[in-house]
C-alpha cells in the first residue's frame, strides 16, 4: 500500500489530466494531508463581518478541524483567534457565538483572562510563575491570532500557513462575483440574516464542491423533485404569475442544451463559476421598487449591469460557494474523509426590499436545508459515490468531459456548461497546494 505522507510524487500521481484515483475520495491519510496542507496553504471563508457587529462579539468555527474564534476586538478590528488557551488548551469559548463579557475571554478551566487581541491580562496566583521560564515560552504570548486575516466586503478569510499566496493573488478576477452580490444592495452592505442550516453529508466533502458547477446531473437527480414541480404547473397559461416556490423549481429541470449553453467560467486556484451567459436564476419576476431603488443608487446603467449578472454557483475553493443572484452561501467544513458538514447561510441586502429575503428565505428552504427537497437528491448522490468508491474495480474516475490538451497551458477561460473543466481545474490546484513544501524524496 502507497503512504503518501512527505511523499510528493504519490500525491501527483493521482491527478491525470482528465482522471483522479479514487484514494482522493476514500484514503484517509489524505484527508489527513489536505487537513494540514491544502487547506492549511489556501485561503479559508470564516465569517462575515455582520455576524460580529459590535466590539466584543465573536463567532466560533473550524478551518481544517482547528478551532477559531472570529471576534471583532475594542478598537473594532476584526481578528481570527485560535479557539486554545495558552496555559493547558482549553477551548476558551464553546458557544457558536456570543459577546465577550468586559471586553475579555477569561478560560474555563484556570480563570486565565485575555484582551481581545489575545495578549495575557491576568493569570491567578500569578506569583507561582517567578523564576520558572514562563516569561520567556510561548505560553506568555498569550492566544495564537492568525497573522494572515483578509476582510473583503465583509467576507472574512483566513490562511492557516505562514508562507503563501497573498488574498489577492490566490482569488484573483473571481472576487468580481462578491462584488456583484454586495452591489445589489442599494447600499452595498450585506447583513446575515438569522441563523445558520447545518447538515452533514456523508460523503467527501470534494463531492460537494465538485457538485456545484456539475451541470450535467441536475436534470436527472433532480427529476423526483423539481419535476414534480413541473407538472404540477403543467397548462398552466404562459402569463399567470408563478408562485415563488415554482420559480425556484422549474429551472433544475431544464435540459442539457440550457445548462450547456449556460457556460462556465475557469480561474487559476480552483475557483469557478457557472452563469457566463445565462443561469437557473435569470427567469425570475422583477420587483420593481427594488429596480428603482438600484437605479436612484447606482444609475440606470450601473444598475442595469448589475442585476443583468446572474451567476449561479461560485465556487471559492475549497471552502465557500455563493450565490450572487440569490443571496445566499454555502459553507464546507470538513469533517472526516467520509463526512462533510455543509453551512447554509441568508444574507439581506441592505436597504433593499423585504421581498428579497423571502425569495433567499425560500431558495434556502427548499434548495439547500435539511428540510429541502433538492438537496436532499443531491445528497443521496454524494453517499452514493462514496459507497461506489468504497468497492474495488476501477480506481479511476473519469473527468474525461469536454477534456481538450490545451488545457495543460492554460486553463482559465469561459468554456461549454457541460464540461468538467471545473472539476479539473480543482484537482490542478489540489496537487498543487497539497505538495507546496514538500520534497521528492529521490532528492
Amino acid at each position: 500500500m502507497v503512504s503518501y505522507f512527505n511523499n510528493p510524487s504519490a500525491i501527483r500521481a493521482l491527478v491525470r489530466d482528465e482522471a483522479v484515483h479514487r484514494d482522493v475520495y476514500v484514503s484517509p491519510e489524505i484527508f489527513d494531508l489536505e487537513m494540514t496542507q491544502l487547506w492549511r496553504n489556501t485561503w479559508i471563508y470564516v465569517g462575515h463581518d455582520s455576524q460580529i457587529p459590535s466590539p466584543g462579539d465573536y463567532f466560533t468555527t473550524n478551518i481544517a478541524l482547528q478551532p477559531v474564534i472570529l471576534l471583532r476586538d475594542n478598537s473594532g478590528q476584526i481578528r481570527v483567534l485560535m479557539n486554545r488557551c495558552a496555559h493547558k488548551g482549553a477551548k476558551l469559548v464553546s458557544a457558536p457565538h456570543g459577546h465577550c463579557e468586559a471586553g475579555l475571554l477569561r478560560c474555563p478551566y484556570h480563570g486565565w483572562t485575555y484582551r481581545l487581541d489575545g495578549s495575557i491580562r491576568t493569570i491567578p496566583m500569578k506569583g507561582g510563575y517567578d523564576a520558572t521560564g514562563l516569561a520567556a515560552s510561548d505560553s506568555a504570548k498569550g492566544i495564537v491570532s492568525l497573522p494572515n486575516v483578509a476582510v473583503y466586503r465583509g467576507f472574512v478569510f483566513a490562511r492557516l500557513a505562514a508562507e503563501g499566496p497573498g488574498f489577492e493573488e490566490y482569488f484573483g478576477d473571481a472576487l468580481t462575483s462578491i462584488d456583484n452580490m454586495v452591489d445589489r444592495s442599494p447600499e452595498g452592505r450585506l447583513e446575515v440574516a438569522g441563523g445558520v442550516l447545518r447538515y452533514m453529508h456523508d460523503c467527501n466533502w470534494k463531492m460537494f464542491v465538485e457538485n456545484l458547477n456539475d451541470t450535467m446531473h441536475p436534470m436527472v437527480a433532480h427529476e423526483s423533485a423539481a419535476g414534480t414541480a413541473k407538472k404540477l404547473w403543467e397548462g398552466k397559461p404562459e402569463n399567470e404569475p408563478k408562485p415563488m416556490a415554482i420559480e425556484q423549481f422549474l429551472p433544475f429541470v431544464n435540459g442539457y442544451e440550457f445548462f450547456d449553453k449556460m457556460g462556465v467560467r475557469i480561474y487559476e486556484n480552483g475557483h469557478s463559476y457557472t452563469g457566463v451567459k445565462y443561469s437557473i436564476h435569470s427567469a425570475y419576476s422583477a420587483i420593481s421598487d427594488y429596480e428603482q431603488m438600484m437605479e436612484k443608487a447606482y444609475g440606470p446603467e450601473r444598475a442595469r449591469a448589475i442585476l443583468g449578472e446572474v451567476r449561479h454557483n461560485t465556487v471559492y475553493y475549497p471552502s465557500l460557494t455563493i450565490k450572487g443572484a440569490i443571496q445566499a452561501i454555502r459553507v464546507a467544513r470538513p469533517i472526516a474523509y467520509n463526512r462533510t458538514l455543509i453551512e447554509s447561510w441568508t444574507f439581506r441586502l441592505a436597504g433593499a426590499p423585504d421581498r428579497l429575503l423571502q425569495r433567499t428565505v425560500m431558495y434556502s428552504r427548499l434548495i439547500n436545508a435539511p428540510t429541502s427537497v433538492v438537496g436532499h437528491d443531491d445528497r443521496h448522490c454524494y453517499r452514493a459515490i462514496q459507497d461506489g468508491l468504497e468497492t474495488d474495480g476501477n480506481a479511476w474516475v473519469s473527468l474525461h468531459r469536454n477534456w481538450s490538451p490545451s488545457e495543460k497551458q492554460h486553463i482559465a477561460g469561459d468554456y461549454n456548461g457541460t464540461s468538467e473543466v471545473s472539476m479539473r481545474g480543482q484537482f490542478r490546484a489540489w496537487s498543487r497546494f497539497m505538495t507546496s513544501g514538500m520534497t521528492d524524496r529521490a532528492a
